[in-house]
């Protein structure tokens, strides 16, 4: 029965290599765009603000593909393999660590989606209100990173 139960962990394979796959797809359609976005505004000479909004969305993208990079390998290394070949700071020895990335990674991608609002002219009214609710949200991810950090280290009676 032990056996069995600990051949269950098999089954994160697939949601960590969909994970990865979808990650190379948002990576490879976030560059396309990027590419398109410099190739268009050569060509048409797009304005600045239209073009930054463009990169930024093109940029937000692949952030996104991080963020689901990060949940694949660290899936994988947590349940599979904990000798992936990835670098050090890649590296999952716990769900602490997947948790800390992760949460780095969406503070990222907040930052990208308030300048685009910020930028973009469209949605200048909008502005302090994105602004306020990107603030709580990663004030949220702050206060949730803290209150389920482990403790780290040795405390006074160790030695």
């Amino acid at each position: 029965m032990k056996r069995i139960l600990g051949l269950t962990r098999y089954a994160v394979v697939v949601p960590a290599l969909a994970s990865i796959l979808g990650a190379l797809l948002l990576m490879a359609q976030g560059s396309i765009e990027m590419i398109a976005v410099v190739i268009d505004t050569f060509i048409n000479s797009a304005s600045l603000k239209e073009t930054i909004v463009e990169v930024l969305t093109a940029v937000d993208a692949i952030l996104l593909g991080t963020v689901l990079l990060v949940i694949g390998y660290g899936l994988f290394e947590l349940f599979i393999d904990p000798d992936l070949d990835v670098p050090l700071w890649l590296r999952v020895n716990d769900l602490d660590d997947l948790k800390s990335k992760l949460i780095g990674v969406v503070v990222a991608i907040i930052a990208v989606v308030f300048v685009g609002v910020f930028v973009d002219s469209n949605r200048a009214a909008d502005v302090i209100s994105y602004g306020v609710g990107a603030g709580a949200l990663v004030a949220g991810l702050a206060i949730f990173a803290f209150a389920t950090k482990k403790p780290s280290g040795k405390s006074n009676g160790d030695k």
